[in-house]
């Protein structure tokens, strides 16, 4: 008991002895790892397998920057200047397509060598040239016509569009949110057979009483809206039906007995018809090839037809005469368009590119490139300025021809576009597909609003009525259905 009260009055017995200080500055060194000073060079060991890798990244990203030719029989002549067979055993145009680019790369072909080959060049020259017939002498009187008609058209045109633009945006606004409201409800209204073969066409008639059809029998019918009943069968053709159109002036103040409607097929016959015969009153014309589209001028005088010849035309139906015969695409002419003033003529061709013409002047104004494929339906908006295309690669576009370009690109759908067709008043826009569907899309912001599903097939063909209150849509499952939102 004594000693412990020493050693706690004694601070020298409290101080840890040198031995134990030792022993913990051992413990303490004993865990930090140290070298015995000795050293070593890291040498840089290659690896072959990550050369080989960052070759084949490199490769590969030369090849995305090529830019090799779309069309399959060009890819075929370049392989040939290759001395590498044109096609091996189950390669499709895509993958005989990715072995040319693979080509170029190992070539060491760069990508200007490849822009500026001839073919390219040559092609290129082809889709720009335009090649101008001599016109008879009724094409100067037909163009002076069409001059003062459409002059007067846009003063009208431009003062009703100064009229929408003096009202207040709330009130555009209102409007436009109750559209597309009403649009959203879209369905189907009516569903009818029309024949025993595809529905190649249909369009409403001016008076919206009427829809005519068009099959690959040869066959037209006239059916009645909204019932659809059938009224009236036109016998005449022996081959596929590209189109049938009314007259801008058919039930409304245009006779009965005259050329009411007219149409056009497969074997390039295009016929007039009158409400009170089942048979054609006239043949206008007979191309060597098909005429895919025929469309009436608003005048109502000339008649437009897109033909399989790499060519599209333009009749004087008083006349009865050809006014204009005019080429320009590459490949064949599917349709076919005019401005709602009457001085612009729109076609589009199976080469992808859509040319606007003037038909004043009879130049080609503008041309329309962008899609990857066919143009298979082209249509202008009623404000004078704005055309809408649709294509074989499962997109429209939306033009603006003030600025000469594309304002918007629409993926569509996921086939391709077989037709589209604006609103009267252009507030909205409607396309058609082989995916079996058709969708609305409102004007401006391109947005859907319905889609439009029912049919079993892939459609054809689509039209809205005048006082945009039905949608018809035509199928290659032999029927065609009537839409309302009413």
């Amino acid at each position: 008991m004594a000693t412990e009260i020493n050693n706690a009055n004694n601070p020298e017995a409290q101080k840890p002895s040198e031995d134990s200080l030792t022993r913990d500055k051992d413990i303490e060194i004993s865990n930090i790892h140290v070298s015995d000073g000795k050293t070593f060079q890291l040498k840089h060991m290659s690896d072959d397998r990550q050369v080989e890798l960052l070759a084949e990244f490199e490769r590969r990203k030369k090849a995305r920057s090529m830019v090799v030719p779309t069309d399959d029989s060009e890819v075929k002549a370049r392989l040939r200047e290759f001395n590498e067979p044109i096609c091996l055993f189950g390669e499709g145009p895509a993958e005989r397509r990715l072995r040319l680019r693979e080509i170029y790369v190992l070539q060491g072909a760069t990508v200007e060598q490849v822009v500026e080959e001839p073919v390219t060049e040559l092609q290129d020259n082809q889709i720009r040239d335009v090649w101008y017939h001599e016109g008879p002498d009724t094409l100067v009187p037909a163009r002076l016509h069409i001059a003062l008609y459409s002059l007067q058209r846009a003063k009208n045109r431009l003062k009703v569009a100064r009229i929408e633009r003096a009202k207040p945006d709330p009130d555009k606004a209102t409007k436009a949110q109750e559209l597309y409201k009403r649009l959203g409800r879209t369905t189907v209204f009516c569903s009818q057979i029309g024949d025993c073969r595809p529905i190649s066409f249909c369009q409403f008639s001016p008076d919206c009483n009427y829809i005519a059809t068009g099959s690959w029998s040869g066959l037209c019918k006239l059916w009645t809206v909204p019932h659809c009943k059938q009224v009236q069968t036109l016998r005449g053709h022996t081959s596929r039906i590209g189109a049938i159109v009314f007259h801008p002036q058919a039930t409304l103040t245009l006779c009965s007995k005259l050329a009411c409607m007219a149409s056009c097929d497969a074997e390039g016959s295009v016929k007039l018809w009158s409400f009170e015969s089942d048979t054609p009153i006239r043949d206008i014309c007979t191309h060597s090839r098909r005429v895919s589209r025929i469309c009436y001028h608003p005048s109502g005088r000339y008649l437009g037809s897109a033909c399989y010849d790499c060519s599209w035309r333009l009749y004087d139906l008083e006349a009865d005469k050809e006014v204009l015969h005019q080429e320009g695409h590459v490949k064949e002419v599917h349709c076919l368009s005019f401005q709602s003033d009457g001085s612009l003529c729109f076609s589009g061709g199976l080469d992808a590119y859509g040319r606007v013409w003037d038909l004043r002047s009879g130049r080609c104004v503008i041309l329309l490139e962008g899609h990857l494929k066919s143009i298979l339906s082209i249509d202008s908006a009623s404000d004078g300025f704005q055309v809408a295309t649709a294509s074989a690669d499962n997109s429209a576009r939306i033009w603006d021809l003030r600025n000469r370009k594309t304002i918007y690109t629409i993926p569509a759908h996921n086939g391709l576009v077989s037709f589209i067709k604006y609103e009267s008043n252009h507030n909205y826009l409607m396309t058609a597909s082989y995916d079996k569907t058709a969708k609305i899309w409102s004007n401006p912001g391109w947005s859907p609003l319905q889609t439009l599903t029912g049919h079993d097939d892939k459609l054809m063909c689509l039209d809205i009525s005048s006082d945009s209150k039905y949608y018809a849509t035509s199928c290659y499952d032999r029927t065609f259905k009537l839409w309302s939102t009413w």
